[in-house]
């Protein structure tokens, strides 16, 4: 099957944090992995922020993650954009108790889009249809 790994599992994994082990487990169950440009931003961004890294060297270590799991970016197009507001309608922070922000919208629009379970961390994705890989 194929999963779309959301920024939230990225940084968990490329950190070491306590649940890295079983989101990697995860990850190796799927036959496809996928990801987006946003999705990789927003982990560089959130590996810059919380563990003081410089975006060079971050950058460097996710792109080394990705091509080592053979992720394959996934393109966002005016498809995704239209998943994306339908989920930002429906679950958006101020919206729904799941509290969506920009770049939780865009990882459940690329899901959506390309039929792929989706591998998160934190509860937030629990509360909308989206089908899971946690």
């Amino acid at each position: 099957m194929t999963v779309f790994v959301d920024a939230s599992a990225l940084i968990a994994m490329i950190a070491g944090e306590g649940d890295a082990a079983d989101l990697a487990d995860r990850l190796e169950a799927e036959e496809a992995r996928l990801c987006s440009a946003v999705s990789v931003w927003e982990t560089v961004a959130g590996l810059c922020r919380s563990y003081a890294v410089s975006v060079e060297a971050t950058r460097s270590m996710v792109r080394s993650f990705l091509a080592h799991h053979n992720f394959r970016f996934v393109t966002i197009s005016e498809q995704e954009f239209d998943i994306a507001t339908d989920a930002y309608s429906h679950f958006g922070k101020g919206r729904h108790p799941a509290a969506l922000n920009m770049g939780d919208c865009y990882a459940y629009a690329c899901a959506k889009a390309n039929r792929a379970k989706l591998l998160f961390k934190g509860d937030d994705f629990t509360k909308t249809d989206i089908e899971t890989a946690v």
